[in-house]
């Protein structure tokens, strides 16, 4: 299941980042993945932008009510801010199962890319999911996000003028597959549209299996 994020960062927000990124260097994206054929983008080099960056997406994610409802997240990858500027692109890939991090390794079981300008300021650029034999493109809003498991096979279309800049960052779940994930989330989000109309003990029956999967399939 794919999950799209509306308003993740406010318009505060967003110029604050664009300001900073205005003024930071970036380097050659393939230092995250020197082996890469397929990459070919921009990663913010410069570190105090980047905590600083960092952590104010980091922040709006895990205080966003959907994103908990959704991910169920154990471990959230401090989200790095890459560029794509015209003729970039990465091509069809899916995400490594396992993120290094400097307080230990992240299982990559969803990937999130936060949009941080404005579709209309570039051509091209569209992220593409593979699922099964079709696919689903977007391209976001400014201040919105969108979650998608890591291991899909995605890709960032070719930029034929202006710029891209993206946040992105990888989530290890308390449940790892995203089929249970799924339907917990599912489950969560009846409970909260129809529990007040439902009978009582109607709700707690209902609370019962949300419970029960939880504790099934939950790592803790």
């Amino acid at each position: 299941m794919i999950k799209q994020i509306p308003q993740l960062l406010n318009k505060a927000q967003i110029t604050e980042i664009k300001s900073l990124c205005a003024k930071a260097e970036f380097v050659d994206g393939r230092i995250s993945n020197p082996h890469s054929k397929v990459k070919n983008n921009l990663h913010l080099g410069d570190m105090d932008i980047y905590e600083t960056t960092s952590k104010m997406m980091l922040d709006a994610l895990m205080g966003h009510e959907d994103f908990q409802n959704f991910a169920i997240p154990q471990k959230v990858s401090p989200p790095w801010i890459t560029r794509y500027e015209t003729g970039m692109h990465y091509g069809l890939h899916p995400d490594a199962a396992v993120i290094p991090l400097p307080d230990g390794p992240l299982r990559s079981d969803l990937s999130c890319t936060i949009f941080l300008n404005d579709p209309k300021s570039y051509e091209g650029g569209a992220l593409r999911i593979t699922l099964s034999d079709s696919a689903m493109r977007f391209k976001g809003a400014a201040g919105s996000a969108i979650v998608y498991p890591s291991n899909t096979l995605h890709e960032v279309e070719p930029i034929t003028s202006g710029e891209r800049l993206v946040g992105i960052t990888f989530i290890q779940s308390r449940i790892a597959d995203n089929a249970r994930r799924h339907l917990l989330y599912e489950l969560g989000e009846v409970a909260a549209l129809e529990g007040l109309r439902m009978r009582e003990e109607n709700y707690s029956r209902l609370q019962s299996v949300q419970f029960n999967l939880s504790r099934m399939w939950m790592d803790v």
